[in-house]
C-alpha cells in the first residue's frame, strides 16, 4: 500500500473515533462492567495456558525428582547420635 493511503486511512479512523466516542460514549461505559466479567474466561484461558489442564496443577512436587520427605526430620531413616 501507498504511504499517503496508509497515512489517509489512519486519519479518517481517528476521525471515526472520535466522533464514535461522542456519540456513544454513555453505552460504551455502561457496558464496561459487562465487559470485563465476559473478558474473565479468556483472561483465565490466556494464563493458563501453559499449564496443560486443570489435572496437573496438584502434582508440581513431581517433576523435579526432589524427595521432600528426606528434608523434613525424622522422616528420612536417619539417627544422629550426638
Amino acid at each position: 500500500m501507498d504511504r499517503r493511503f496508509k497515512i489517509t486511512l489512519a486519519m479518517f479512523a481517528v476521525i471515526a473515533l472520535v466522533l464514535l466516542w461522542g456519540e456513544h460514549k454513555v453505552h460504551l461505559l455502561g457496558a464496561l462492567p459487562w465487559l470485563i466479567l465476559l473478558a474473565c474466561p479468556l483472561i483465565h484461558i490466556f494464563m493458563h495456558g501453559g499449564h496443560g489442564g486443570h489435572g496437573g496443577h496438584g502434582g508440581h512436587g513431581e517433576h523435579g525428582g526432589h524427595n521432600h520427605q528426606a528434608e523434613q526430620p525424622g522422616k528420612s531413616g536417619e539417627q544422629r547420635d550426638d
